[in-house]
């Protein structure tokens, strides 16, 4: 910025000492230094505005180009799409034209004894059943949210159920009294 060598800067503040005084001298230099502290803020700012507009350009442009290269691939894959539908058009008139060919060239007597027959397939269930099964698996609750929740975890019988109750119960003594 400016060409300030130490011996400048030392006659500067002698000739502010001087004029100033000692008294106000330090709050001048205070001043000064917070005025130059908003300058550089300011600068600053001043620069990140200015990149910040030239990278939106920069993004505008790109937008453009990213926008016009969508527009041509688009247009190509059209023209693609009728080139396809124009010969999908064409394979499928063949096909009918084979096969109009093909059956008026069969007649009904050789039909019945033709190499194709149906087959009917019986349904036959293809879904796993037991614990090892993927999609009982899926379906189930897991684990950790019945331990979480209070849902009962094992099944019981109502014989074992009675049985654990009553083993409990009797495993009480009945109040005896102190003498007896």
């Amino acid at each position: 910025m400016f060409d300030i060598g130490l011996s400048k800067i030392a006659l500067i503040s002698v000739v502010a000492l001087v004029v100033l005084g000692p008294e106000r001298l330090p709050r001048v230099a205070r001043t000064a230094g917070n005025l130059f502290g908003r300058a550089q803020r300011y600068m600053a700012d001043v620069k990140q505005e200015v990149s910040r507009q030239m990278e939106q350009e920069d993004l505008k442009k790109m937008k453009e180009a990213a926008t016009e290269a969508f527009n041509s691939a688009k247009n190509d894959f059209k023209d693609m799409d009728q080139v396809i539908s124009s010969q999908m058009a064409q394979v499928s008139a063949n096909v009918n034209d084979l096969t109009s060919s093909i059956t008026s060239e069969t007649s009904p007597a050789s039909s019945e004894n033709s190499i194709y027959s149906p087959r009917i397939d019986t349904f036959e269930s293809s879904q796993r059943q037991g614990r090892k099964s993927w999609r009982n698996k899926k379906g189930a609750v897991p684990m950790w949210f019945k331990h979480t929740t209070g849902i009962k975890v094992r099944v019981q019988s109502g014989s074992a159920r009675v049985k654990r109750f009553r083993r409990a119960s009797s495993a009480v003594s009945s109040a005896k009294s102190f003498f007896g």
